[in-house]
């Protein structure tokens, strides 16, 4: 998952214009948990999961699927 999540949650927040203070504060987490994800560190639990896969209108399939 690691891989395919932190390219595209970055993508998505960068598509729809967000920085990562913003997207952080829109799903109430930090802006360094939102950078951890992104370069790799962690990753979110399954509620954060279904939060961000909703907060994009995308699956959580879509969220987590490395690039082909």
């Amino acid at each position: 998952m690691r891989n395919g999540f932190a390219k595209n949650i970055k993508a998505l927040r960068i598509e729809d214009g967000y920085t990562q203070a913003e997207l952080g504060k829109l799903v109430n987490v930090s802006q360094r948990k939102v950078s951890y994800w992104e370069s790799q560190n962690i990753e979110p639990d399954i509620d954060t999961l279904l939060l961000l896969a909703n907060f994009f209108e995308i699956t959580v399939d879509e969220l987590v699927r490395p690039e082909n």
